[in-house]
């Protein structure tokens, strides 16, 4: 029997032909690759932003790099942290392009700084942690996050922000000292006398 369609064909099941059948320009195959990740990458661009709607800004756009540079991935090595990576620098370029950069100037010995047990963090969920850091300076914030969740040092996110390393620096410490701040004020139940603030 003859077919006379000459569109081919692509499994859903088999990854590898869904990452063909994107570059193909197939659209049931792009869908998949786009329901598929859209959790995980909205978590990270909204990590990076301010609001939901800079997210989505931010996660259009990545999809679209995705989609556009999908022949350079390499199948050995893991897709999700090859998507990962495309988030994180369409968010860092975002934030270069709609964010001003101000250096904190005030010494670092100035800063004050909260006492804190390990037992103390490991009692607040990663989810309000991630509440809290939302909170910090957005400059903080990306150090931060770039540093501590996504393991970034301080070099490259240095060269990523296109700011000075010695100010990457300053910019985490100072979101730590914040971020442990945050948690005394929304969780001073979990903080004794001994681990009180200090100036």
């Amino acid at each position: 029997m003859f077919s006379f369609s000459n569109k081919p064909t692509y499994n859903l099941n088999d990854f590898e032909s869904v990452i063909a059948g994107c570059i193909a320009g197939d659209s049931q195959s792009q869908r998949y690759l786009f329901k598929k990740y859209f959790g995980y990458c909205k978590s990270i661009c909204l990590r990076y932003t301010s609001s939901t709607e800079e997210a989505e800004e931010v996660l259009n756009e990545g999809f679209l790099k995705v989609f556009n540079n999908l022949k350079t991935y390499v199948s050995t090595f893991p897709f999700k942290g090859w998507i990962r990576t495309i988030m994180i620098n369409t968010a860092i370029s975002y934030y270069r392009k709609h964010k001003k950069h101000s250096e904190n100037r005030m010494a670092l010995d100035d800063a004050p700084y909260i006492k804190m047990e390990d037992d103390v963090i490991s009692q607040i969920t990663a989810d309000e942690i991630l509440e809290l850091i939302q909170q910090l300076k957005p400059h903080y914030k990306t150090v931060f996050l770039l540093h501590v969740v996504d393991g970034y040092n301080h070099r490259e996110i240095a060269e990523m922000l296109q700011i000075n390393e010695a100010t990457i620096r300053s910019h985490y410490v100072r979101a730590r000292v914040r971020l442990q701040q945050l948690i005394r004020e929304n969780y001073p139940y979990l903080i004794s006398n001994e681990y009180a603030l200090t100036a």
